[in-house]
């Protein structure tokens, strides 16, 4: 019997899926489970403030407001282009940290974690972790 999926198919299928945090809402909270992917974020590195505001990550964002202050002050020391330089690392950090800050930011506002899933996006994440 033909199961209408080819071998390539399959295969096409399985080096397309990503592991994603599965975190559940506050209890009495009306709203469905977050999937979270666990891989780097060009948006974070692009363009970090709108990251943050985009996932709520207030205190992360004060903290990279202060981090720039802090660069942009000591470029007189430091020089323009290692300021610069330091600047990009954060912001690279940053895009490999997403998912962990995104996870701690919803910790911090009473979700709970409920572990690891593999699926083929967030959307299929999402309806896995509901059944």
């Amino acid at each position: 019997m033909d199961s209408g999926l080819r071998r390539n198919d399959i295969e096409v299928l399985e080096n397309n899926v990503t592991l994603y945090a599965i975190l559940d809402p506050k209890p009495g909270r009306a709203a469905l489970p977050a999937a979270i992917p666990e891989q780097f974020s060009w948006l974070a590195v692009i363009l970090p403030p709108v990251f943050l505001l985009r996932h709520g990550l207030w205190l992360e964002l004060v903290f990279f407001v202060l981090a720039v202050t802090a660069l942009v002050l000591a470029a007189a020391v430091i020089g323009d282009d290692a300021a610069f330089l330091l600047y990009l690392l954060g912001a690279l950090w940053l895009g490999f940290a997403a998912s962990s800050l995104r996870r701690a930011g919803l910790r911090r506002g009473g979700w709970s974690e409920r572990g690891p899933h593999v699926a083929a996006s967030a959307d299929l994440a999402q309806l896995e972790a509901l059944s």
